[in-house]
């Protein structure tokens, strides 16, 4: 029911009444379980950020968070209504994430069931941007994570998983700046950016590092406005996606080197590298999570499998490099997969053993 009453409200990065509502709904029901609840605008994002703060009387401190905004526009809960199929429960974002959002608060409603207060803070955020980066939220998810012991993230996992590691995300920006001249009656009057550009491509393809994990592929190109006009600046885009933390500067001082050699004289090559989402690195202390996650797993003799995934998360705000704390876990939502599809779909059966893992975890981790 939690679930259902979440899909059928259009909550896609950006739709303000959507975000809105769900956020006053989550707002309420945190409220309910007995949350000190306080509200943050994700500027310039929509929605806002709302923060649930639950007091115990243990020594460790966790921090549960998920987005509720999904890839889909307005309209989009309309044409495909939540609905339930056989094994699998379907309709816009029921995985990624409100899968998750709906894990997030029954597994704090069966903690108050067991009467459990063994931490000595649970922390809870729920984010409305993480499908277009995380501009508005990506600060109070640091801010947060510092002060928690444990950070479980709700992604969904597409079988029954943990992540102990995510990729980053990082932009380049190729930009080659020549000279125009008619292309039909003084072509050698210009210098000729495309021609440029699409040297440089050839030289940069090869960016990244295959042993390494690190991709580099370039996505898009834009050149001229006229067909008869030598054009005077040409750009491009690449996508970098790496799991290594000195791949971004390697990237860079390679990228430099490299666009230095030039084909078509007087043109000015320059190229950017935006930082994104960081990584969630392989590290010791993930890694002791997910370890103690299959342990208790198999409690109820259910496998459980550590991984690492090529997507990147909010996980990579919340990890801190070369610290212990906060120990840092993803893909504890609901097992589901098509994500960004109209075919998204997540598995009812993951529903109850995933529940207990959060349970089980807390309990364990705040001993």
């Amino acid at each position: 029911d939690t679930l259902k009453a979440l899909v059928s409200v259009d909550t896609g990065t950006g739709t303000e009444a959507g975000l809105t509502e769900v956020g006053a709904e989550l707002v309420k029901r945190l409220k309910a379980l007995g949350a000190d609840v306080t509200t943050h605008p994700a500027t310039p994002s929509a929605g806002n950020n709302i923060v649930g703060t639950f007091k115990g009387d243990g020594s460790k401190d966790f921090l549960l968070m998920v987005h509720y905004d999904t890839v889909f526009g307005p309209g989009s809960v309309a044409k495909r209504p939540f609905r339930i199929e056989g094994e699998r429960a379907y309709g816009p974002g029921v995985a990624d994430a409100k899968g998750g959002v709906a894990m997030i608060l029954h597994a704090v409603k069966l903690l108050q069931d067991q009467q459990f207060k063994g931490y000595r803070t649970l922390t809870v955020l729920f984010n409305p941007d993480e499908e277009m980066g995380s501009a508005g939220s990506r600060q109070i998810i640091a801010e947060l994570a510092r002060k928690h012991d444990f950070v479980f993230s709700y992604e969904p996992p597409d079988k029954d998983a943990v992540t102990i590691a995510t990729n980053g995300i990082n932009r380049l920006k190729l930009e080659v700046k020549g000279r125009a001249s008619h292309a039909g009656s003084a072509p050698e009057e210009g210098r000729n950016a495309l021609i440029e550009l699409s040297h440089q491509l050839l030289q940069l393809n090869d960016l990244g590092d295959k042993g390494k994990g690190t991709t580099v592929n370039w996505t898009l190109a834009k050149a001229g406005e006229k067909a008869n006009i030598i054009p005077a600046l040409a750009t491009a885009e690449a996508d970098m996606r790496y799991s290594d933390l000195s791949e971004t500067e390697r990237v860079q001082a390679d990228a430099q080197r490299i666009i230095k050699k030039q084909q078509v004289a007087d043109t000015q090559v320059s190229l950017v590298l935006e930082k994104g989402r960081p990584p969630l690195a392989k590290n010791a202390a993930s890694a002791q999570l997910a370890q103690t996650a299959q342990q208790l797993y198999a409690r109820i003799e259910q496998q459980l499998e550590p991984i690492a995934m090529r997507f990147g998360t909010d996980a990579g705000y919340a990890y801190v490099p070369d610290s212990a704390k906060p120990a840092v876990l993803e893909t504890l939502g609901v097992v589901g997969a098509g994500l960004h599809g109209d075919d998204e779909y997540m598995e009812l059966a993951s529903v109850a053993p995933r529940l207990y893992l959060t349970v089980a975890m807390i309990r364990e981790l705040a001993k």
